[in-house]
């Protein structure tokens, strides 16, 4: 069951980006007067369509969900009759044929501002910057203090956790030192903290902020479970509602949020829960099951405390964020490249050794992540579906033949020269695309494959 809920959320959110991917591509065809034949979501048999009367274009949905394609009148794909060869997309100025293959990927960047538009539009009170706690032997150990406000890092401005968590995660795999920007009782002070191959090694399966050491605010928590979730990994070993964790694997529980980094950080690890029930001490064993989120596994066991965080959370550590239409627009394009270019720096480390191939990441993981979205809410589906749209955008821009970006190199050349570069280079690239295109996705498969059986 739970696979079928992973690929319908996957199908909801990867459906409409594919869509109008090809859409982008589509409609600029038309505009510049290029014939289309086919407007297919997925790829392989058609499942059902039908077939415009007036344009005789065949909109399809088909068996195989992981893309779709507009095909296009094209003298390279068959024989085209003498009256129709200004309607062919080879015959067209070099021009037309870049803005119509980069249309799908551009259409991807307009959907990516577009949701983080909205979200930012959104009103929310959150935690500031405000550190609330300082890891032993992490980076921030170095010289932060608790009480300190994150205001910069590397002279990149931050108001809210997630950025500091975006700043970090573009360090992945760095060594060297990092500069932190910091505010208490209204003087800055700038610091530099030292890194060795940040997150990676023993601390590479941590979020970044973890790995770096300054978490935000975590007010007490009684440690007494107010729910168990049938099925999950601590009702199948016995925990029950009311009982309270005073110790998992000998490390003293006083808080809750004590709990929680062990637990997120032992996915499908078995754990020693001391408990209090009934006023009897006893020792349950509990696995956390691994669960992606955010190409991160973590651990989950399936249990919810109770607190007012609201009131639990001091007024020095609140913010409310409220952008104007302006500032929510401003921000949304930042973002969006902001994280185009953490993908790309992710790429080159990842080509040259600083970040291992596992944070690679497949389909199973997009609907794994697609379907946590959901359970989360409609802010977290729609953050969802642009940070995906953007790492579509950015794929298909890589310049490898198959892929749009490998096209927009041959239309480049050609406007340049004069002429098409030939087709027997043009061939040969194909086959040596589709290759590396059929390796990277056999090893991120394998990648969620690993991720999901350990």
């Amino acid at each position: 069951m739970t696979a079928i809920w992973m690929f319908l959320a996957a199908v909801c959110v990867l459906g409409p980006l594919v869509a109008l991917h090809e859409w982008g591509h589509y409609i600029v065809a038309r505009l510049c007067g290029v014939k289309v034949l086919t407007y297919s979501i997925g790829f392989g048999p058609k499942l059902f369509g039908w077939t415009s009367k007036k344009t005789g274009i065949d909109y399809r949905i088909s068996a195989i969900p992981l893309g779709g394609y507009v095909k296009m009148l094209d003298g390279r794909e068959g024989s085209v009759a003498e009256h129709e060869r200004h309607l062919a997309f080879d015959q067209q100025h070099p021009l037309k044929k870049i803005a119509i293959v980069a249309a799908g990927p551009l259409m991807n960047f307009i959907i990516a501002i577009g949701l983080f538009f909205v979200l930012f539009l959104q009103p929310s009170e959150q935690l500031n910057t405000r550190i609330g706690k300082i890891l032993p032997d992490t980076p921030a150990s170095q010289s932060l203090v608790v009480g300190e406000k994150i205001t910069a890092i590397d002279d990149k401005a931050v108001t809210t956790w997630e950025e500091v968590n975006y700043a970090l995660a573009g360090r992945m795999g760095e060594s060297g030192s990092l500069s932190v920007t910091t505010e208490q009782g209204g003087k800055y002070s700038q610091k530099t903290v030292s890194i060795s191959t940040f997150m990676q090694g023993e601390h590479k399966s941590q979020d970044a902020i973890s790995s770096f050491g300054a978490l935000p605010y975590q007010p007490v928590i009684e440690p007494v479970l107010a729910e168990v979730v049938p099925d999950g990994a601590a009702a199948l070993m016995g925990l029950k509602v009311g009982d309270r964790v005073v110790a998992i694997d000998g490390t003293k529980i006083d808080n809750w949020a004590d709990a929680t980094p062990i637990i997120r950080q032992n996915p499908e690890k078995m754990l020693s829960f001391d408990i209090i029930r009934d006023g009897k001490m006893m020792t349950v064993p509990v696995m956390p099951r691994g669960v992606t989120v955010r190409n991160q596994t973590i651990g989950q066991i399936g249990v919810r405390v109770n607190y007012d965080a609201q009131s639990a959370i001091p007024d020095e550590y609140r913010t409310t964020i409220d952008h104007t239409p302006m500032q929510a627009l401003d921000k949304s394009f930042a973002k969006t490249y902001d994280l185009a270019k953490m993908t790309l720096d992710a790429m080159k480390k990842m080509i040259t050794g600083l970040i291992g191939v596992e944070n690679l990441s497949g389909p199973i993981t997009i609907a794994e992540v697609s379907k946590t979205s959901f359970e989360i809410g409609w802010q977290q589906v729609l953050s969802t579906a642009a940070i995906i749209s953007l790492s579509l955008a950015v794929m298909n821009l890589l310049p490898i033949p198959v892929l749009d970006g490998g096209h927009l190199v041959y239309y480049t050349y050609e406007l340049i020269r004069g002429r098409p570069m030939s087709e027997k280079v043009q061939v040969f690239g194909m086959k040596i695309g589709f290759t590396l295109l059929l390796c990277f996705m056999v090893l991120a498969i394998g990648n969620d494959i690993m991720r999901l059986f350990g």
